[in-house]
């Protein structure tokens, strides 16, 4: 829709720019011949173009500004950015242009903002099809970086203080000019865009501009890229450092050529030119201040202790790290102050395999350095992300040691690597003769074994259990529950079907906790296929019960409602289908018929020897009372199927499922309550009506007409 009306909006303006009668039939004609935007777009740069005096080039500059700029610029900005004359030395604000002339001048390709005040194109096609016609603007970056420079060199520019925060609402295009400049400048240059840097750097230190930048450095960076204290001042920050930090490397010479330079000087974040070429991967400016006799290539900051080497072996410049170990005078252990974290740690983390590899060819690394934090080496950190291929590099020096576990938790690589699944990883550290396997944290007692278990990570269980001295057993210090444990709950066949295939593994090993075995699990989990992989065994017990409420596996899938492992555990001769439980002597059935679960309830009453009367000892409910009181009609329909159902039994409150379900208002559960006459306990109503409906409510009405009055005939008690 907003696409059809530009259309039009465009069409329509190019129609009125026409002053003749034919010249405007002529457009329309060419706008119902279905014109395309793209089209639409050319025509009105061409009427831009042809705007007499300063207005074709106002128009197109703006144009030029707001679709190669950096970010959006205000509209003070751009009225600035367009006002300046190359050549002057200073602001002409008569020649500023307001911005309603420049909207003028673009022709309704150029709109503002209202909520941010910024000038932005018209739709986003619009900078795709200036972006897909480069030849729209010549060297648009130059010309863009000479209009900042100049600027910047104004005079009125240069009086402003160096330690303000913000640039003076008169001189508006000095932060965009700041901090931006270098990043255009590297696009595209030409001689005198280069004489008009020089000009600045070499009083870089005193200007405005150099605040302005570190401010903006400081607030779009990562933390682990800021410093903990910013100074309000940019005193050391020079135009040295400006040219490290905007990687024009051809500036360095010319600079150095100017005047006396300390080239270690440390600037208010404490850091040297070589630190802030190395930390944007400014190769050639690395490569020359390399070259120059005094520079020292350990300088740190003074904030965190970061080395130039540190920076680069972080952000993964392979070149640059290439270039500070050449020089023989580079430590390559150094590590920062905040943590002892090494170039080669952070490498490693970040899996840089190019920089990682350089650094273990330098003679003197360490490769096993840990940070101070807590403890953890390169390998540690390769192997927690999943590098392959630095822990493959790391693991090729025999002055490793693969077992080095951190100071936390004392986790090491390879119980890392098992937990996040890192089959490549563990595959590599298993190859190492002096790997440790069973090593388990200290924070829950578990192995590597366990995590892969747990986690389901197949491939890398199968490595684990084809070397002799794992322990598939080994329980975990919080629960006490072995790898098999785990996998029973979290329904990993595969590593079921693995653990179960090692001779040794103890397939009936309980939890410390509740002592439930891995089939319980199984069982409450609902995981049939596991549930059917234990039972194949000769050793495994179907009626073990948990200690703490005596739970069996079928108690539990019953209770769940896991109709499957329900099926399946009954069909073992062994079963005890009554097992109740501990604590309140509730069966498979009590629960089944309590939670509603219809088909486990059938399976469970096609067992001869099931008693479906049985009442726990809290409260004396039976399964027929349980599913009455929670209207589960198809469950109380399945009950009364069943020859030796006793309806009469009362709960510990004295009702009996019929007393209940009528107040209730349970129409469906008491018609069938009252026609049953399936066993010699067959009573339509309980011999005291009055107690049923002596405080009738109102759902009891309609149950009224069901409950016509009958014959009584005494029967044995329950």
């Amino acid at each position: 829709m907003v696409y059809r009306f530009l259309l039009a909006s465009l069409g329509i303006d190019s129609i009125m720019g026409e002053v003749a009668i034919s010249g405007r039939r002529q457009k329309l004609n060419e706008m119902t011949k279905g014109k395309e935007l793209g089209d639409a777009y050319a025509t009105t740069l061409s009427r831009i173009k042809a705007q007499k005096g300063s207005k074709s080039r106002l128009g197109v500059e703006a144009l030029m500004w707001i679709s190669n700029s950096k970010r959006p610029l205000h509209t003070s900005e751009l009225c600035h950015a367009l006002g300046v004359k190359i050549g002057s030395e200073d602001l002409d604000n008569d020649n500023v242009p307001k911005i309603r002339t420049v909207l003028g001048c673009s022709l309704g390709l150029i709109t503002v903002e209202t909520s941010s005040s910024t000038a932005r194109l018209v739709h986003s096609t619009l900078r795709k099809y200036l972006s897909t016609n480069p030849s729209l603007f010549q060297s648009p970056h130059a010309m863009i970086a000479e209009v900042c420079l100049t600027y910047l060199n104004f005079q009125c520019v240069r009086e402003v203080s160096a330690t303000l925060s913000s640039a003076p609402p008169t001189v508006p295009l000095v932060e965009y000019a700041s901090c931006y400049w270098g990043e255009h400048i590297r696009r595209e240059r030409t001689e005198s865009v280069r004489l008009l840097a020089l000009g600045l750097l070499v009083e870089f230190e005193e200007h405005i501009s150099s605040q302005l930048l570190l401010q903006h450095y400081h607030k779009n960076r990562h933390w682990w890229e800021r410093d903990s204290e910013k100074s309000s001042s940019p005193s050391g920050f020079t135009g040295l450092h400006g040219a490290a930090f905007h990687g024009i490397g051809e500036m360095v010479p010319a600079l150095l050529a100017m005047k006396e330079w300390n080239t270690n000087a440390r600037d208010s974040m404490g850091r040297t030119a070589l630190a802030w070429a190395a930390l944007g991967g400014h190769e050639d400016v690395v490569k020359i201040l390399l070259q120059l006799k005094d520079i020292d290539p350990n300088a740190a900051d003074t904030g965190y202790g970061r080395t130039p080497l540190w920076w680069a072996a972080k952000g993964g410049n392979e070149a640059v790290v290439k270039l500070l170990l050449e020089h023989e005078d580079t430590n390559p252990n150094t590590g920062d102050r905040e943590y002892g974290r090494t170039p080669l740690w952070w490498a490693a983390k970040g899996g840089n395999e190019g920089v990682v590899n350089l650094l273990l060819q330098r003679g003197g690394i360490n490769p096993d350095a840990a940070d101070t934090a807590y403890g953890r080496t390169p390998l540690w950190w390769a192997a927690q992300r999943g590098h392959e291929g630095v822990v493959h590099l790391l693991l090729e020096r025999r002055d490793i040691n693969p077992n080095s576990a951190e100071t936390q938790y004392s986790q090491t690589p390879l119980w890392w690597a098992a937990v996040s699944g890192h089959e490549g990883v563990v595959k590599l550290l298993l190859e190492r003769e002096d790997i440790c396997p069973n090593t388990a944290d200290t924070k829950h007692g578990r192995t590597p074994l366990m995590w892969a278990a747990k986690g389901g990570h197949e491939r890398v269980v199968k490595m684990l259990l084809e070397r002799q001295d794992i322990d598939p057993n080994a329980a975990d210090a919080e629960y006490g529950r072995t790898p098999l444990s785990w996998a029973a709950q979290r329904g990993h066949k595969g590593v079921v079907r693995l653990l179960l295939g090692r001779g040794d593994i103890n397939p009936n090993a309980a939890d410390t906790e509740y002592r439930q075995t891995p089939l319980s699990w199984a069982a409450q989990c609902g995981h049939d296929e596991i549930v059917e992989l234990l039972l194949e065994r000769g050793d495994i017990n179907p009626n073990t019960s948990d200690t703490k409420y005596g739970q069996t596996p079928l108690w539990w899938a019953a209770k769940c409602g896991n109709e499957g492992v329900v099926k399946i555990l009954l069909g073992r001769e062994d079963i005890n289908p009554n097992a109740a439980d501990t604590a309140y002597r509730r069966t498979p059935l009590w629960w089944a018929a309590q939670s509603g679960h219809e088909g486990v309830v059938k399976l469970l009453l096609e067992r001869k020897d099931i008693n479906p009367n049985t009442a726990d000892t809290e409260s004396s409910q039976t399964p027929l009372w349980l599913a009455a009181s929670r209207r589960h009609e198809g469950v109380v329909k399945l009950l009364l199927e069943r020859a030796d159902l006793n309806p009469r039994i009362p709960s510990l409150s004295g009702e009996t499922a019929l007393e209940l379900a009528t107040p209730r208002g349970h129409t469906k559960v008491v018609q069938l309550l009252s026609e049953f006459k399936g066993s010699k306990h067959s009573l339509p109503i309980p011999g005291n009506t009055n107690k049923v409906l002596k405080h009738p409510s109102p759902k009891s009405s309609p149950i009224l007409s069901l409950l016509k009055p009958v014959r009584f005939i005494p029967g044995p008690s329950p």
